[in-house]
């Protein structure tokens, strides 16, 4: 695994999550030795920008249901989000952005996989790039055996790795958005309400037990689909994946040694951006 791994997230949870205007001049970063990655995820959009030695430079997220599985299914106001982002980024580094990678779960259609470069191109980027998200995982993690488990809001990617080969992947519904749903109709409020409520760490402990059942649900998701492979060891990406507890559940189910890198929301963004 890459050595450098949490050093590299902790630098991008700063990044991303900074309260100053981070502004950068043109001189300090030229525009172009920028590494751009966009992720469209089921429950966040990530913006994320990469120096000539793959560090991280700035960077946006924001909470936005225009993909669901994979699927974009609300074009413009992906596009108008992902501009609005492109903007205040533009504005703190001093200078334009005119391209950047974007991914995709594994298994979706080709046309779905258009439809993803044509929001980047909406939004003023051109798409230079095209990676499914366990692969782009591995660019950070850079595992040679074992198998990536990407939770995101709605699906549940996984791939085996052979030897740094991707040899099988894979992905179904359930994810962060499930949490929420789950949430919701035990609690009694609206589904903002409940995504709200799990990111709450006062409240995770209490939810747990709410949401158990659908962490073990990814369990056996993984558990159907590494049988038949010497999986060995589990690596957990994917933001739905730092609810606290999470990794000791697929642990405990799975019967597999379960490893959760710092931020996993930032590590497939990461490495989208990594293949520009």
């Amino acid at each position: 695994m890459n050595p450098n791994l949490e050093e590299l997230l902790r630098q991008t949870d700063r990044i991303m999550n900074s309260t100053n205007d981070g502004r950068m001049g043109s001189s300090s970063v030229p525009p172009s030795s920028v590494h751009v990655g966009v992720d469209l995820g089921t429950a966040y959009t990530v913006l994320i920008l990469l120096d000539e030695h793959y560090k991280p430079i700035a960077g946006e997220y924001q909470f936005a249901q225009v993909t669901r599985d994979g699927l974009v299914v609300d074009f413009v106001g992906a596009v108008d989000l992902l501009r609005g982002m492109k903007s205040r980024v533009e504005k703190r580094l001093g200078f334009e952005l005119n391209s950047g990678a974007s991914g995709y779960p594994p298994g979706v259609p080709q046309a779905e996989v258009r439809a993803t470069a044509n929001v980047l191109y909406g939004a003023g980027l051109d798409c230079t790039g095209l990676i499914d998200e366990p692969t782009a995982a591995n660019n950070v993690l850079q595992i040679k055996d074992g198998a990536i488990v990407d939770v995101g809001g709605g699906t549940t990617g996984i791939a085996i790795f052979r030897n740094g080969e991707v040899v099988y992947t894979a992905d179904e519904p359930t994810g962060g958005t499930h949490f929420s749903l789950v949430i919701a109709g035990s609690t009694g409020t609206s589904f903002e309400e409940a995504e709200e409520l799990k990111k709450k760490p006062g409240e995770q402990q209490r939810l747990f037990p709410i949401i158990r059942p659908v962490m073990e649900k990814v369990g056996s998701i993984v558990n159907r689909h590494i049988a038949g492979y010497h999986v060995d060891r589990l690596y957990l990406v994917g933001g739905t994946c730092a609810y606290p507890g999470m990794d000791k559940v697929i642990e405990e189910y799975t019967g597999v040694e379960t490893i959760l890198p710092g931020n996993p929301l930032f590590v497939t963004p990461l490495g989208i951006a990594m293949n520009t």
